[in-house]
């Protein structure tokens, strides 16, 4: 993109300024953004918000609900390409929804072990004077 500015400048005459390497960064920039949208019947909330958090220092994802879908915009940091960045927000969203699976097929069992060790506990204290 900043080469199409650079020919821009040589067509129309006009002089690159200390400003101009600014807007052309900037227009870079903007096309760095990768936009992934999941449908929010079939995804949840929780899992984007948990991958994007686990993708701290290396994009700033911002996630928003639009209708019926989540949007979520990625912006890289560093000098992680596009594509890179997409596949590893799709692989920690995967990862999210596996956990969140697994938590909720384990639930009975876990409050099951909790409550068998916390009611062995609470005996003891009660046979103790």
């Amino acid at each position: 993109m900043a080469q199409s500015w650079h020919n821009m400048f040589r067509m129309h005459r006009i002089r690159p300024t200390h400003l101009t390497v600014h807007i052309i960064q900037a227009a870079d920039d903007m096309a760095s953004e990768i936009t992934v949208d999941f449908d929010a019947a079939t995804q949840s909330l929780d899992a984007l918000n948990a991958a994007a958090y686990r993708l701290i220092g290396i994009a700033a994802c911002q996630v928003e609900a639009s209708g019926a879908r989540y949007v979520c915009r990625l912006t890289p940091t560093g000098q992680l390409e596009a594509d890179t960045l997409r596949a590893r927000f799709l692989e920690l969203v995967t990862d999210e929804n596996v956990r969140e699976r697994l938590r909720a097929k384990t639930e009975p069992v876990r409050n099951l072990i909790l409550s068998l060790a916390f009611g062995s506990l609470a005996a003891q204290s009660q046979d103790t004077p």
